[in-house]
């Protein structure tokens, strides 16, 4: 337990009003996700002691930029074991998320993870987003799953035009790392550019971006 705490004060360094709710559901992460790892590989066994940096301080710099709402819906592209929508949805306990991945064993993961620690905001999805045509969402999040190009074309059937939020519109927020030139060149879009090493100062984070693409 003083190990798990430790490494929460890397989040608490940033972050200063968790609720009890919350800071013990940020607590949980870390023995919930070694124990899983140690039966499904969903995190890099290398970096488990890492969690809260390489993790979850890295889905929350989503928070740290985007004031989500009460009553908001947002869609986790490709979420794998959980990130960046469980750290996200702790944060945001009245915004609902639907957390999608095809590969069931990672599913499964973040099904029972989020029912451990009683969240209650977030619903898993199973499959394809391409085949989810009957929900809208406000935004969607994903962390380097897949080509800019590509995260538009699957979330931008999937949002809604009408907004919560008055400073910014809905759209995409991906979460993406090293030279990404080309990549913006080839999805033609033209995404709003925030360096995580400006939000969270830390070296991991330098080299790592918050790329937002309004509707």
């Amino acid at each position: 337990m003083e190990k798990t705490n430790e490494k929460l004060e890397l989040i608490e360094k940033y972050f200063n009003d968790f609720s009890e709710i919350q800071s013990a559901q940020l607590t949980e992460l870390f023995s919930l996700y070694t124990e899983w790892n140690e039966k499904i590989n969903v995190i890099s066994r290398k970096d488990i002691d890492s969690l809260y940096l390489k993790h979850v301080l890295h889905s929350l710099s989503i928070a740290a930029t985007f004031p989500f709402v009460t009553g908001m819906e947002v869609i986790d592209l490709g979420t794998g074991g959980g990130f960046p929508g469980i750290p996200l949805a702790i944060f945001f306990p009245e915004v609902k998320f639907l957390l999608a991945d095809s590969i069931a064993k990672k599913v499964k993961v973040v099904s029972e993870i989020s029912s451990a620690i009683d969240l209650k905001n977030v619903e898993v999805f199973c499959g394809r987003v391409e085949s989810i045509k009957s929900k809208k969402f406000d935004f969607a999040v994903s962390r380097a799953v897949a080509p800019l190009k590509d995260l538009w074309s699957w979330s931008k059937p999937l949002l809604r035009k009408e907004r919560k939020m008055e400073d910014y519109k809905n759209g995409l927020i991906c979460l993406k790392g090293g030279d990404l030139t080309q990549e913006i060149a080839d999805s033609q879009l033209r995404p709003y550019v925030t360096e995580i090493e400006t939000v969270f100062n830390e070296e991991y984070f330098k080299g790592k971006y918050i790329l937002y693409v309004p509707v």
